[in-house]
């Protein structure tokens, strides 16, 4: 029996396998690459080291996408095949049942068993890292904030990864609204550890829903050696960069940062980033017609089987952003068959039925032109998108669909109510600021469209709200 760099016992590991299960851990909370590397040199030494066999199968079943986790289901079968699971001590045992849980699509029973274990365990990294990436794809802001924030006084601030643990914190503040609070603790997270591109990223969340949209991109730019490369999250950091330049006003330069980072993506976080950065585009206008057809055609392998609906929904928006409407009605009709099939505990089922479906008939109803069903359609979920995962940041793409609807529907009263909230939510915002130029121009207010465009030009030009 052996240790781990926290503390917690492991079994079946020699000294090689369990230095390089640590490393593996170390790659995982840096979003590097190395952590498969890793986690693979480990089982070589150990094959049956049941911590590591639990990590390789969390990283097949991250990934959201479904060849990935039917690789992982096979490799952790063969695994528990071969183990006397009453050898195992508790801890790992609770693992491996957090693992059969998502390998069966339960995330919320894996995500409840993760925390049973960081209750017991709170140094236990692992735990606390899967159960925040399960809370994060599950959309439950107030589990991002408390898994965390329960464990942290169980850390010291030289542990090691305790800045890790800061970054993580942070992110799940912003999403449940606490953004002075996420402010503070993510650039604590950053200062203990610059490379700590989950704790730049949860900065980056708080400046996107402060409407510090100056602030954001001062702070990317000075910073962009530590997140800009060598992690697989670099390039969801760069499509934060591209929707402050939106907001910003500078299209060339959100463009510039597509064609040279987000196209030409293979796995489903890269394609839906590329999708979501487009569709913003789209919603006002803007014809992306050859950048859209290049990633119409990545995304049929990846959403060939039902796996996570979120990942559906940016789909089925670059079928329709290429023009590709048949196609997103085939992917509509397939999940349609899905939900029909009994599927006990299978989250992504409800997912897709209560939220998925709505969603993407809304993108197919948007690129038909037909803005009355998108309001009927998403109107009734607006205040539930939040149930089939991503951040707010990334379901704002929904919110923007319903708030162009309802204007080029013509629907004033809604128009009203859907600009109100925006404006009194994040008054800095230029994009909401012409959503009310929107509606004085729908309503025939000629002077009032004028001075909010002059508001949002001054907005643009001094980067949203400054501290």
């Amino acid at each position: 029996m052996t240790t781990d760099q926290h503390g917690l016992a492991m079994t079946g590991a020699g000294a090689a396998a369990a230095q390089h299960y640590d490393r593996a851990i170390d790659e995982l909370l840096h979003f590097r690459v190395e952590v498969a590397t890793e986690t693979k040199a480990a089982l070589a030494e150990s094959p049956g080291f049941p911590m590591a066999n639990v990590l390789s199968a969390y990283l097949g079943l991250l990934t959201t996408e479904a060849d990935d986790a039917r690789k992982a289901r096979a490799r952790f079968g063969a695994f528990r095949r071969g183990t006397d699971e009453h050898a195992l001590l508790p801890r790992e045992r609770a693992h491996v049942a957090a693992v059969q849980a998502l390998l069966d699509g339960d995330f919320l029973t894996c995500g409840a068993l993760l925390g049973e274990i960081t209750v017991e365990h709170p140094r236990d990294a692992l735990a606390l890292a899967v159960g925040h990436q399960i809370d994060f794809f599950t959309g439950d802001a107030r589990s991002l904030r408390d898994r965390i924030g329960g464990a942290l006084t169980a850390w010291r601030e030289d542990d090691r990864h305790f800045g890790h643990l800061l970054g993580m914190y942070a992110f799940g503040l912003e999403e449940a609204g606490h953004y002075d609070r996420s402010e503070e603790v993510g650039l604590r997270a950053v200062e203990l550890n610059p490379r700590d591109v989950w704790g730049i990223h949860a900065v980056v969340h708080t400046y996107e829903m402060q409407g510090r949209f100056g602030d954001g991109l001062r702070y990317l730019d000075a910073r962009t050696r530590d997140w800009s490369t060598g992690t697989f999250f670099n390039i969801h950091n760069w499509w934060h960069y591209g929707l402050y330049a939106l907001e910003s006003g500078d299209v060339p330069r959100a463009l510039a940062i597509y064609d040279s980072v987000l196209a030409g993506g293979e796995s489903s976080m890269e394609l839906l980033d590329a999708a979501a950065l487009l569709w913003r585009l789209h919603l006002e206008g803007s014809d992306q017609h050859e950048r859209w057809l290049g990633l119409a055609e990545a995304w049929p392998p990846l959403v060939a089987e039902p796996f996570y609906a979120f990942n559906d929904m940016h789909a089925v928006m670059s079928y329709v952003g290429a023009g590709r409407i048949g196609d997103a009605e085939k992917l509509v009709a397939a999940r349609e068959a899905y939900v029909l099939e009994p599927r006990p505990g299978v989250t992504n089922l409800d997912m897709t039925l209560h939220v998925g479906l709505p969603v993407c008939r809304a993108v197919v109803a948007f690129g038909r032109g037909d803005y009355a069903s998108v309001v009927d359609l998403l109107y009734p979920i607006r205040h539930r998108i939040n149930e089939f995962g991503g951040s707010h940041a990334q379901r704002d793409a929904v919110q923007r669909t319903l708030l162009e609807a309802v204007l080029r529907a013509g629907r004033r009263d809604l128009a009203r109510t859907l600009v109100s909230e925006r404006i009194n939510v994040r008054p800095c915002s230029p994009y909401n600021w012409l959503k009310q130029a929107a509606l004085a121009d729908l309503l025939g207010e000629r002077g009032a469209a004028a001075a909010a465009r002059v508001r949002a030009d001054e907005l643009a030009r001094d980067g949203g709200r400054t501290p």
